[in-house]
């Protein structure tokens, strides 16, 4: 099985303006919800949408604007069914 690959903004504009809280929110999920041999979790310094931040890829989609509650959404979305 391929792993779901998540890649979150930690650059300079992403990461204070709410990715530093959602890092936080994604490796609790994954953590509670025994999902990380499920996924390939990674940072990148910047992914190019710096006034659209903070930013988040999934499998290669590119969400903007995200904040705790859209994030759980994707997650919950993306793993329905796969939560243990």
């Amino acid at each position: 099985m391929n792993k779901i690959k998540i890649v979150i903004c930690l650059g300079s504009s992403c990461y204070p303006r709410g990715n530093n809280h959602i890092l936080e929110v994604i490796k609790k999920y994954l953590n509670d919800n025994r999902l990380k041999e499920e996924v390939d979790f990674t940072g990148q310094l910047c992914t190019g949408n710096c006034s659209q931040g903070p930013v988040l890829h999934i499998n290669d989609k590119v969400y903007k604007e995200i904040n705790e509650e859209i994030v759980i959404r994707l997650l919950d979305e993306l793993f329905v069914g796969i939560k243990k």
